[in-house]
């Protein structure tokens, strides 16, 4: 294993700092800029590997940006599937990219399991058999609950089984982050699973009891009912099979944002977040205007054309296929985005001057201005400019900065987890 890979630059010492007694360690993949890493050390965990390496980009930014803030030690800048394997750690983490994780074919027991050559999940499921953490925590979009449009959940159908054959007690649960007081709506499901030895079941009262009171997200992240009653969901075919048949036909996916898997059996139920005490909003993060560049107020004479976009509208197209026309039809979006509320989910295109539907726009009393790369990291919960170098002096620019943080997490639930899973850890 190449610790550092393509990186030859020479690094002063890191930003961050590990806690000094950690409650155990952590094993960071597909690591970005490192929001995991921070959150968890605010938890009083230490994290000893990383691994972060962007596909078809010879510099490698994200990883740079890691190790001008944490430092080399532990970090490896290469393709995950090269990996092979990861210090034993008490704890597994990553925010891995939403794929199709359908089943090749299904080996002998000697051999595992193998998928789609590419596929980030198989890489996931080896370094976790060969580390055996005490836990895992994984992040993804939200839309990993009903993957692919053919076959709705049957990816995430085929990660509970697999890991669970691991030994392991999986929870889920579909997080925006604004229902728990920070100041962007984002969106995202939260995966923990917890070693145990148990290996039949959860019966229906077992279910729902660690949904909403005694699981790890259930105590870090407070919930309430949603709908009346558990959907039960068999998953124990073997993964080739759930790879043909499930979801098979179309229609919903049967997973709901909350839920929890053991022994073949998954139990899944619709919550709604208990709303915090207080919330924080986007205006709450901006830096005076003082202080912002020209280049981030919009020019008069381009405020209708930013109009247009975030407006509603329908538009004629043609079909490339079949030459037949169509009406594409776009919804309003805020314009300007609201101070008093929280932000809208930032996205991986938010940097750069050109108009977009998707980018923020605020109104102050100087115009209208985008959002800068201090403020998205804000957004996230990161420390200010924690993307602004890549090396010693070497400047990240800020459409590339903003991209980072539309991957990114908000840092601030990664601490509420972390928290607990620390309780966990030290038997309290």
């Amino acid at each position: 294993m190449n610790p550092l890979s393509s990186m030859s630059m020479v690094y002063t010492s890191p930003r961050h700092k590990e806690p000094t007694k950690p409650v155990g360690t952590v094993a960071e993949l597909f690591a970005g800029v490192g929001g995991f890493r921070i959150g968890l050390a605010q938890a009083g965990w230490k994290t000893t590997f990383s691994n972060q390496w962007e596909p078809s980009t010879k510099t490698q930014h994200a990883s740079a940006c890691y190790v001008k803030n944490f430092g080399a030690e532990g970090h490896s800048n290469e393709n995950i599937s090269e990996v092979e394997r990861v210090p034993k750690t008490d704890l597994l983490v990553g925010g891995f990219p939403c794929q199709d994780y359908s089943v090749a074919k299904s080996l002998n027991s000697s051999k595992g399991l193998q998928g789609k050559k590419g596929v980030l999940w198989w890489d996931i499921h080896r370094l976790v058999e060969s580390n055996k953490p005490r836990f895992i925590f994984l992040e993804n979009v939200d839309r990993l609950l009903k993957s692919p449009s053919a076959q709705r959940g049957r990816d995430f159908a085929i990660m509970l089984n697999t890991l669970g054959d691991l030994g392991y007690l999986i929870e889920w649960r579909v997080v925006n982050a604004a229902e728990y007081g920070f100041p962007q709506r984002r969106i995202r499901v939260f995966i923990v699973a917890t070693k145990t030895t148990k290996k039949s079941p959860l019966t229906e009262k077992e279910a729902k009891e660690t949904i909403f009171k005694s699981g790890v997200l259930a105590r870090a992240l407070p919930i309430e009912l949603g709908s009346k009653s558990l959907t039960t969901i068999d998953i124990s075919d073997a993964p080739d099979v759930l790879s043909k048949s499930f979801g098979h036909g179309g229609g919903k996916s049967p997973f709901l944002n909350s839920g929890v898997f053991l022994g073949g059996i998954a139990y899944t139920i619709r919550t709604e977040a208990k709303p915090p005490k207080t919330s924080a909003v986007l205006g709450d993060i901006l830096v005076p205007d003082s202080q912002v560049p020209d280049e981030y107020w919009i020019p008069s004479s381009r405020i209708k054309e930013w109009e247009y976009l975030k407006g509603a509208k329908s538009i004629e197209r043609i079909h490339k296929a079949s030459g037949a026309t169509y009406n594409y039809a776009e919804g309003r979006m805020a314009f300007p985005d609201l101070l008093t509320n929280p932000s809208r989910t930032i996205l991986t295109g938010e940097g750069g001057t050109s108009p977009s539907r998707f980018k923020h726009i605020i109104k102050r009393p100087k115009g209208y201005r985008r959002l800068m790369p201090i403020e998205l990291e804000r957004l996230n919960g990161f420390p200010d400019n924690w993307t602004k170098f890549a090396g010693e002096s070497k400047e990240i620019s800020d459409a590339r900065r903003a991209f980072f943080m539309g991957n990114a997490l908000v840092v601030g639930l990664i601490e509420r987890v972390g928290k607990v899973l620390a309780a966990d850890i030290q038997g309290k």
